[in-house]
């Protein structure tokens, strides 16, 4: 997993339109959450994910935005988004290129963990947490990066 204070390398994906996101674009209008996870509807990613819709006028207002990212193709991610009235894009990693760039490929190579990083506009890692089940860490990562924002000091 990739540790604050470091470079997020850069990448490109398709979003759940099919249309390819990079990194450099997406960090274009400032800082970033970005949450990696296992699967579109299981409960536990679905319940992170509903989570993140709830906060995220508070995210917008910090100036923030939030992007997934996991490995089921952009069909999986608009019927995922579509369902739960998702407001953020979802990313497919099908190869899980990304995935392994971030450290964050599961045990033995299976599955993905779950992780959430912020990531600033220079392309920094600002902070980061990993937690498979503890989802409400992840909640509370992003609760705290809201508030580290709208300091008067944001990072």
């Amino acid at each position: 997993m990739l540790a604050a204070g470091e470079r997020a390398p850069e990448f490109t994906l398709p979003d759940e339109t099919g249309k390819d996101r990079s990194l450099t674009e997406l960090l274009s209008i400032g800082a970033i959450i970005l949450y990696f996870y296992p699967a579109d509807f299981t409960p536990g990613c679905t319940r992170e994910a509903c989570s993140l819709r709830d906060l995220h006028a508070d995210v917008e207002r910090a100036g923030l935005r939030v992007v997934g990212i996991s490995p089921q193709n952009p069909k999986s991610h608009a019927k995922f988004k579509d369902k739960y009235q998702l407001p953020f894009i979802l990313l497919s990693d099908e190869h899980k290129t990304v995935i392994k760039m971030y450290g964050v490929n599961g045990p033995l190579g299976i599955g993905v963990r779950r992780a959430t990083y912020l990531i600033d506009g220079s392309r920094h890692v600002r902070d980061a947490v990993l937690a498979d089940f503890m989802i409400g860490r992840h909640t509370d990562f992003v609760r705290k990066a809201i508030v580290l924002r709208e300091a008067p000091h944001k990072t």
